[in-house]
């Protein structure tokens, strides 16, 4: 049976749906050396819950969780299926964890707008789990812990956020130059990920805090990458597969583990 990577993707900007550029180029040809999944799990930045709960639908609905873009991106769909035994399966897989099913949400932008490029057809069942707001950092990657044996049954199980987060601190400049603070928490954290240093991937080391606050006023965008990390094993092999900013200090870095 085929073991599955896990990849943490930055998704930057929703424009990044309908745009042309050197990250499009990348996401376009990612799965090249990846097998085909039976399904795709994405925990994404865009859902966070009070509690921990997996998206169970059979057509999961395209949510379009942003305002003031063209329209072009509003028309965006991506109709991939859902599974309910799948959904099961993961609920099984994360007790002791409570997980709650849940039929209102859907596929928002942090997943559809880098699946429509990595599997343009949407004819593999997707699935998101939610971020559950009470957690502590090490918490969600427990998560991922547990999340690792779905990668034995031909899960893909992807994250999408990004290793910097300010909204405030965007360059709109039509040439916007990467910012000394944004490189730097980038390569901290490409640092950590390399050594496993997870007191500095839990943000533990308090002459960092400052540097924090300003890479993620909130950490919703850098929590799903704990959940790839918590996903990997040992016999992985690391890459990263795309990096650079966007907008001057938004993160695009990918991450990838993959046997």
């Amino acid at each position: 049976m085929t073991k599955m990577p896990v990849i943490f993707f930055g998704h930057g900007s929703p424009m990044n749906a309908i745009h042309q550029n050197p990250f499009v180029d990348f996401l376009c040809q990612a799965t090249q050396n990846v097998p085909r999944p039976k399904a795709i799990l994405c925990i994404s930045a865009h859902w966070e819950t009070i509690g921990t709960k997996v998206l169970k639908v059979l057509k999961p609905r395209t949510i379009h969780d942003f305002y003031g873009f063209p329209q072009a991106l509003y028309d965006v769909q991506y109709p991939a299926p859902g599974s309910l035994a799948i959904a099961d399966d993961i609920i099984q897989s994360l007790r002791p964890i409570l997980v709650e099913p849940d039929t209102s949400w859907g596929l928002d932008h942090g997943t559809w707008s880098i699946l429509q490029h990595l599997y343009p057809q949407a004819d593999i069942p997707v699935l998101q789990l939610s971020l559950n707001k009470k957690l502590s950092l090490s918490q969600h990657y427990e998560i991922g812990q547990k999340l690792a044996r779905l990668r034995n049954q031909e899960i893909l199980i992807m994250g999408s956020g990004n290793i910097t987060h300010n909204l405030r601190q965007l360059d709109l400049n039509p040439e916007p130059k990467a910012t000394n603070w944004a490189v730097q928490f980038d390569e901290m954290i490409k640092k950590a990920i390399i050594n496993k240093d997870l007191p500095t991937l839990f943000a533990q080391h308090p002459a960092d805090q400052k540097i924090w606050q300003m890479a993620h006023p909130s950490l919703e965008h850098y929590l799903p990458l704990l959940y790839i990390l918590g996903a990997s094993d040992r016999q992985d092999i690391l890459s990263f597969p795309y990096e650079g900013m966007e907008l001057g200090s938004l993160s695009m870095r990918a991450v990838q583990f993959q046997s």
